[in-house]
C-alpha cells in the first residue's frame, strides 16, 4: 500500500472518529432529564438509622411542613436590650406574623441576662429548596429596618438551608472557569507551544460537559437523589484531572513515535497500542475505586460513585478515540516550535535520567530515607480531630452561623436546633420526664402531637455537632428507650423500635458520623483488594503489586498528616469533617496508583530488552516529565475545590493535592525505582521477564512491530 493511500485512509478514519464523537455528544445532550427523586432523608441515611425514622414519623404530625426561622436580636456592644429596643422588636414581630405559617408568631423570648432576644417564625417547608430560600429572604428583609444600633441575624434550619444554597449559587460556573484556567496554564507551560495545549483542553472540556449532562440523566434514573453542587463539583474536577493525565501520557508517547516514524498516522497507531493498556488499567482502577462508594450508607456518596465512574469512562474514551483523531488531523505542526522530526534527539528526560542514575547507585539508603520521610509526615496526623459542628462547616461565616453563635452566648447552645424525641401520645409525659433527667439536657417541652405520634422537644446545653452533644444524644436515646410502652409506630422498612426514638438535626449529625465510621471499616479494605487485583492482572506478579499498594497506603497517611498540620496550625480549621477521610482515601488510592501504573508498565516493557534495573531507569527517564506534569496538574485541579467556601470540599482538595504530589515526586520518582533497583528481576515475582527476540533492522523511518504486553 502506498504512503499516499495510508495517509488518506488514516485521515478518513480520523474525521469519522471526530464526527462520531460529535454525534454521541448530540445524543447525550438530547437525553431526557428524569425528575430528581426525593432524598431518602435529610442526611441521606436509610431507615435503619433513628434520625431517618424520626424524620418519617414527623410526617404524621400536624404542621409537619413547617420549621422555625429564628430572628436573633442583640446590641453591638452586648449591653442589655433597652425598652426602646424591645418595643422596636415587637413592631417587627407583627410584620413577621404576616410571613409565618399560620399567620402569627409567639412573643419574643429574652435571655435571662437581657442581652439577646429571640423571635421564632414558623415557615412553610413544603416547597422545594428555592421556596425555602425565598421565605428566608423575606424574613431578613422584614427585619432590615430595625434600629442601626441593633444586630439582627436570622438563623435556624431554614436559614442554614438558604445560606448553604447561596454557597453553591454559581459554584459550577466558578469551578469550571477556574479549573479550565489552571489546566490551560499548566498545559501551556508543559508544551511551550502556542497551539498544542488547545487541543487536549477542548477535548477534556467536552468530556467534562458530557459527563455532567450524563450524570443528570443516569443518577436520577437509578433512583438516587442527585444533590447540586458537591457531587457535580467533585466529578467535574476528577474528569479534568484524569482526562488531562491520559492526554499527557498519549501525547508524550505520540511525540516519541513521531521521532521514529514519518507517517503520523502510523505513529499514532503505535502510540495507542503502547498507551492503551496503562490508560485502561489506570481508568479501570479509578472506576472500581469510586464504585466502592455504592456500598456507603450515605446517599450522596452513592451519587458521587456513579457520577465519578461516568466521568472517568468519558475521560478514557476521550483519550483513546477523540484526542488521537484530533491530533493527527492537525499534523506535526501542532507541536511548533518544538516539532518532532524523524531521527531527532529527544529533549525530554535528561533530568529524570540523572535522578535515576543517582538512585540506582544507592537504592537502599534512598528507599530508607523516602520511607522515613513518609512516616515523618504521617506522624503529623497524631491527635487529629474529626467532626465539624454545623456552625463550623463554612470557611466564611454566613448569617445563620453568626446568629447561632449569638444565640449560644445567652441561651443554651442547642436552642437553635432542639432534639426531637418521637413517642406515642400516651407515653409523652413519661418520656419528657426521662429526658429531663439526662445529663446535658437544658430543657424539655411538649411538641406537636397527632393521633398516633407525639413529639417532645429537647434542648441540649452543648453546641450541635460537638463531642458533648454526641454524648448527650447517646444518653438521651438510652434513657427514653427504657421508658415502658413508649415506642412510636413502626416505620416501613425498619425494625419495630424498643422505645421512643431520638432524631432531629443534632441526632442526624451524630448518625452521619457513625455511618462514616462504618463506611471506612467496610470500604477501605475492599478498595485495596480491588486495586491490588488490577495490579496483579496487569503486572502478572504478586510482589510488585503488593509493594505498589503499600506505597500508596503510606502516601495516604503521609498526606493526611501533612494536611492536618496545615489545617491545624495554618488554616485554623477546628477539625476534620468525618466524611473527608473516606473520600480522600478513595480518590488517593485510586488516583495515586495511576502514576505507578504509568511507570511500571513502561518499565516492564523496557525490561524485556535490557533487564529490570535498566528497564526501570529507562522508564523513569522517558516517563518522568509526563508523569510529573500529570501529577502537578491533577494536584492543582483538586486544589481548585478550595474556591468553594465549604471546609469539607477544601479539606478533600488539599489532602488529595498533597497526596498526588507525594505520589508523583517521591513515591514514583524515588521509592518505587529504588525498590525495583534493589530487587532486580525479583520485583516481578512470581512472574518472569522474558527477553524479546531480536528484531531485524528496519529501514529508516519504518518502525518495528510494536511490542505487545506478554510474559
Amino acid at each position: 500500500m502506498s504512503l499516499f493511500t495510508r495517509v488518506a485512509r488514516g485521515r478518513l478514519a480520523a474525521w469519522l472518529t471526530v464526527v462520531a464523537a460529535l454525534v454521541v455528544g448530540a445524543v447525550v445532550f438530547g437525553l431526557p432529564k428524569p425528575d430528581n427523586p426525593q432524598p431518602v432523608s435529610a442526611t441521606g441515611l436509610s431507615v435503619e438509622w433513628q434520625s431517618t425514622q424520626v424524620e418519617r414519623l414527623q410526617e404524621q404530625l400536624p404542621s409537619r411542613d413547617t420549621q422555625p426561622a429564628l430572628v436573633v436580636v442583640s446590641r453591638a456592644d452586648r449591653a442589655p436590650l433597652s425598652a426602646a429596643d424591645r418595643s422596636a422588636l415587637d413592631g417587627a414581630a407583627a410584620k413577621l406574623g404576616t410571613l409565618a405559617a399560620g399567620g402569627r408568631v409567639a412573643p419574643a423570648q429574652v435571655s435571662p441576662d437581657g442581652t439577646v432576644a429571640l423571635v421564632a417564625v414558623p415557615l412553610s417547608t413544603a416547597g422545594d429548596q428555592q421556596a425555602v430560600v425565598d421565605e428566608v429572604v423575606k424574613v431578613r428583609d422584614a427585619v432590615a429596618d430595625l434600629p442601626d444600633d441593633l444586630t439582627v441575624e436570622v438563623t435556624g434550619g431554614p436559614a442554614f438551608t438558604a445560606d448553604l444554597s447561596k454557597v453553591f449559587q454559581g459554584a459550577d460556573t466558578t469551578l469550571l472557569l477556574v479549573t479550565a484556567a489552571v489546566v490551560a496554564l499548566l498545559l501551556l507551560v508543559t508544551y511551550r507551544s502556542p497551539f498544542l495545549w488547545l487541543v487536549p483542553l477542548l477535548v477534556v472540556a467536552a468530556a467534562e460537559q458530557l459527563t455532567l449532562r450524563t450524570v443528570e440523566t443516569v443518577v436520577p434514573a437509578l433512583d438516587i437523589y442527585l444533590p447540586s453542587g458537591q457531587v457535580t463539583g467533585i466529578a467535574s474536577v476528577l474528569v479534568f484531572g484524569a482526562a488531562t493525565d491520559y492526554a499527557l501520557l498519549l501525547i508524550a508517547r505520540y511525540r516519541e513515535e513521531l521521532r521514529r516514524e514519518e507517517n503520523r498516522f502510523a505513529a499514532m497507531r503505535s502510540a495507542l497500542r503502547r498507551t492503551a493498556e496503562p490508560i485502561l488499567a489506570s481508568g479501570g482502577t479509578v472506576v472500581l475505586g469510586v464504585l466502592t462508594l455504592l456500598l456507603s450508607e450515605q446517599e450522596t456518596n452513592r451519587a458521587l460513585a456513579v457520577a465519578c465512574a461516568i466521568g472517568v469512562v468519558f475521560a478514557m474514551l476521550s483519550a483513546l478515540f477523540v484526542l488521537p483523531a484530533a491530533l493527527v488531523l492537525f499534523g506535526r505542526g501542532l507541536f511548533w516550535p518544538f516539532v518532532p522530526r524523524v531521527g531527532s534527539a529527544a529533549r525530554e528526560g535528561r533530568l529524570w535520567g540523572r535522578l535515576g542514575a543517582l538512585v540506582i547507585r544507592r537504592p537502599l539508603p534512598v528507599a530508607v530515607l523516602a520511607t522515613l520521610l513518609l512516616v515523618g509526615l504521617a506522624l503529623g496526623g497524631l491527635g487529629i480531630r474529626t467532626g465539624l459542628s454545623e456552625t463550623e462547616q463554612f470557611r466564611e461565616k454566613p448569617e445563620a452561623v453568626a446568629g447561632a453563635e449569638t444565640l449560644a452566648r445567652a441561651f443554651p447552645a442547642g436552642s437553635t436546633q432542639p432534639v426531637a424525641v418521637l413517642t406515642n401520645p400516651q407515653a409523652a409525659a413519661a418520656v419528657a420526664a426521662a429526658a429531663d433527667a439526662v445529663d446535658g439536657v437544658a430543657s424539655v417541652r411538649p411538641g406537636l402531637a397527632g393521633d398516633r405520634v407525639a413529639q417532645v422537644d429537647v434542648v441540649l446545653t452543648a453546641e450541635p455537632g460537638t463531642a458533648a452533644s454526641d454524648r448527650a444524644v447517646v444518653a438521651l436515646r438510652d434513657a427514653v428507650a427504657a421508658v415502658p410502652n413508649s415506642a412510636p409506630p413502626t416505620v416501613a422498612g425498619a425494625d419495630a423500635p424498643d422505645g421512643a426514638l431520638v432524631g432531629g438535626t443534632v441526632a442526624a449529625t451524630y448518625d452521619s458520623n457513625e455511618a462514616n465510621t462504618r463506611d471506612l471499616q467496610l470500604i477501605l479494605p475492599i478498595i485495596l483488594l480491588l486495586v491490588g487485583a488490577v495490579l496483579v492482572l496487569l503486572l502478572r506478579g504478586l510482589l510488585a503489586p503488593l509493594l505498589l499498594v503499600l506505597t500508596v497506603i503510606a502516601s495516604f497517611f503521609a498526606s493526611l498528616g501533612a494536611a492536618w498540620l496545615l489545617f491545624d496550625h495554618v488554616l485554623d480549621f477546628p477539625a476534620l469533617d468525618s466524611g473527608v477521610l473516606l473520600l480522600a482515601f478513595v480518590f488517593l488510592v485510586a488516583l495515586g496508583v495511576d502514576y505507578n501504573i504509568f511507570l511500571v508498565t513502561r518499565a516492564r516493557e523496557d525490561a524485556r530488552r535490557v533487564g529490570t534495573r535498566d528497564g526501570m531507569l529507562s522508564a523513569l527517564r522517558v516517563t518522568g516529565g509526563v508523569i510529573t506534569s500529570a501529577g502537578v496538574l491533577l494536584a492543582a485541579v483538586f486544589a481548585v475545590l478550595g474556591v468553594l467556601p465549604l471546609i469539607t470540599l477544601t479539606q478533600i482538595g488539599i489532602i488529595v493535592c498533597i497526596g498526588v504530589l507525594l505520589d508523583t515526586l517521591l513515591v514514583r520518582t524515588v521509592l518505587v525505582p529504588a525498590l525495583a533497583f534493589l530487587l532486580g528481576d525479583r520485583f516481578w515475582w512470581p512472574g518472569r521477564i522474558t527477553p524479546e527476540p531480536e528484531t531485524p533492522t528496519e529501514a529508516p523511518g519504518v518502525p518495528a512491530e510494536p511490542v505487545t504486553a506478554r510474559d
